[in-house]
């Protein structure tokens, strides 16, 4: 499967641009995944380490549903692989499968892309148990911004560890 990623807006409004942003850096960790198998995925950055892309597609589906629909949207939903809210526990990818992990991950993903259309604003808020505080839908869309940033970065080296592939 071909992963397509679109180019954020040079000139958009803050809304477009925040989605656009959002969904490019979701595409790149798609990208990284690209024609890798399950073993491939699951191969770790050092032997110490429990970081794999197939651990970071599952913590992805973790933030996704975490910010979106249990923050934002105020759903009363367990976590998938981190009952006990530690968000490493998706790392733990020894059981897992490529396709339970991006089954689950699209889903997040195709729900938060929904909330966030159906939101009133930028400033719809949501509270945060672990922060005591409640959080704009702008807020949240920025944080995931960073959060896969961050992971891409981790996933360019995953991958370039695996089979060379750099600069996608």
């Amino acid at each position: 499967m071909t992963t397509e990623r679109i180019s954020p807006p040079l000139r958009g409004g803050e809304r477009e641009t925040l989605r656009a942003f959002l969904d490019h850096h979701r595409a790149t960790l798609a990208l990284k995944c690209d024609g890798l198998t399950t073993e491939d995925l699951r191969r770790r950055s050092v032997p110490s380490s429990t970081l794999s892309l197939l651990g970071l597609v599952r913590h992805m589906a973790e933030v996704e549903r975490t910010w979106f629909r249990r923050v934002i949207n105020n759903e009363d939903v367990p976590l998938v692989w981190s009952p006990d809210g530690d968000f490493q526990a998706a790392y733990d990818d020894s059981g897992a499968t490529r396709s339970e992990a991006f089954e689950a991950w699209r889903a997040e993903v195709a729900h938060a892309r929904r909330i966030e259309r159906e939101a009133e604003s930028l400033d719809v808020a949501g509270h945060h148990a672990r922060w005591g505080e409640d959080v704009s839908l702008r807020l949240v869309m920025l944080h995931l911004i960073h959060e896969y940033a961050r992971h891409n970065g981790h996933a360019d080296l995953l991958r370039e560890g695996i089979d060379g592939t750099v600069g996608v």
